[in-house]
């Protein structure tokens, strides 16, 4: 994939790394990611009220009911929710809200969390410029921020920032 920045023109390779993508002047989670969270933080919302149909929360997020059962599945996988067979079926979360953490979902849904592919977990040989790299400090930092913050914040978290801010 060829990506044309104010400054020039760089080939991406892809990855499996989360998914932050320039558009316009910010830096962007990849849909599969923010709508992943999203779907999270409803189950999170009913979590004592028992399973919620995944074409519930299509509807009240208004995401494709097709790619939700995409986001699901790695998310069943790694054990962040379960599913409910029968009339009353649905999802729901395997752990309280309070222990699921934002990190975990999109570690799950998109890869490592990391700006660049040579500071990514366990992608330390990937770069053969690592000892003379004058930018990896910068990357590292930036890496490390982004997953202290999203393994700060819990889908209760979720909740509560959402219900100070309405």
């Amino acid at each position: 994939m060829t990506c044309t920045y104010p400054s020039g023109t760089l080939e991406k390779k892809p990855s499996n790394l989360i998914r932050i993508s320039q558009w316009g002047r910010y830096m962007k989670v990849s849909a599969k990611g923010e709508y992943g969270v999203r779907a999270m933080a409803i189950l999170a919302l009913e979590y004592r009220a028992g399973p919620v149909p995944l074409r519930e929360i299509a509807q009240r997020e208004d995401i494709s009911y097709q790619f939700l059962e995409q986001i699901f599945l790695p998310l069943r996988r790694a054990g962040l929710i379960a599913s409910v067979r029968g009339a009353k079926g649905g999802y729901v979360l395997a752990k309280p809200p309070e222990e699921v953490k934002v990190g975990d979902i999109l570690r799950t849904l998109e890869g490592p969390i990391a700006p660049v592919e040579c500071v990514a977990e366990g992608k330390s040989d990937s770069c053969g410029r690592s000892a003379a790299c004058l930018t990896r400090g910068i990357w590292e930092r930036l890496r490390d921020t982004m997953s202290e913050v999203l393994d700060d914040i819990t889908l209760a978290d979720v909740i509560n920032i959402s219900a100070d801010s309405t």
